[in-house]
């Protein structure tokens, strides 16, 4: 399936939003090709495996070219085995507020203590509400996209 992704990434503050989650799952994923024109991501989230490519992003860092596809978990593991170094672990929390449903992400191993949500909208002036839970916005920040988390984790920051 591909698609612009429009999204805002924030801090979070506190650990408020657990409360509201209506689901959480467990993350494994690892970059076949880390080029910020292009980038390459497997993912196995729960018992699905997923190949993801994205584009650059726009100059605000909110929009950019997003394909996806569902593989199956085995082959995803297979692949994992092919990626970059620094695979990222992660509990992703799914929390509903207003009109919008926030994803949380909260990091493990070298990037533990690091919580950052993301509200997918519609267009890049979408208005929607923010939980009290919810910090400093981060959107466009190059050194909390996923893929630069796998090569210089939190803890080396």
């Amino acid at each position: 399936m591909e698609h612009l992704e429009i999204e805002r990434k924030f801090l979070v503050k506190s650990d408020a939003y657990k409360k509201k989650a209506t689901s959480q799952t467990r993350i494994v994923q690892g970059f076949l090709n880390t080029d910020p024109d292009r980038t390459v991501r497997v993912r196995i989230k729960g018992n699905k495996g997923f190949l993801t490519v994205k584009g650059a992003s726009n100059e605000s860092g909110t929009t950019r070219f997003e394909w996806e596809a569902e593989i199956n978990a085995s082959e995803a593991t297979n692949l994992i085995d092919l990626c970059e170094a620094g695979i990222l672990e992660k509990t992703r929390f799914v929390v509903p507020f207003g009109n919008h449903v926030f994803e949380v992400d909260e990091f493990l191993g070298e990037n533990k203590g690091l919580v950052l949500a993301e509200v997918e909208l519609k267009h890049e002036e979408e208005r929607f509400e923010k939980p009290d839970w919810l910090g400093l916005e981060v959107t466009g920040q190059v050194q909390y996209y996923n893929s630069q988390l796998s090569k210089k984790p939190f803890k080396t920051w």
